[in-house]
């Protein structure tokens, strides 16, 4: 069974820079895509970014590209976000996923909350 536990969520104004990790067990992480996703409140759980099992084929969604950059350690199996230049709106609670077919999330993370404040 496959586990991924997220850290380094937080409180930071804006303009401020937080990197998430996730750390994953229990499966092939490298041999699999990788993806981070965002929700707030009354809303849709959103992709945010996802990366290949080899780490050489990322993609973002338009409003954090230049920002945010994915990016995955498969010795380590620790996938990562790095969020540099942070606004109000990118308050979430962020979600790292095991992707698989169709780069559907498989499974989960428990979440952590990153708030940005003005």
């Amino acid at each position: 069974q496959v586990q991924l536990v997220e850290s380094g969520g937080g409180m930071v104004q804006a303009g401020g820079s937080l990197r998430l990790s996730c750390a994953a067990s229990g499966g092939s992480f490298s041999s699999y895509p990788m993806g981070w996703f965002r929700q707030t409140p009354g809303n849709e759980r959103e992709r945010v970014a996802r990366i290949a099992w080899f780490g050489g084929n990322t993609d973002y969604i338009d409003s954090v590209k230049g920002r945010f950059t994915i990016s995955r350690d498969n010795d380590k199996n620790t996938l990562y976000l790095q969020m540099n230049s942070l606004k109000p709106e990118d308050t979430a609670v962020y979600y790292c996923a095991l992707l698989g077919g169709n780069w559907s999330p498989r499974y989960w993370g428990q979440g952590t909350q990153v708030t940005v404040s003005s």
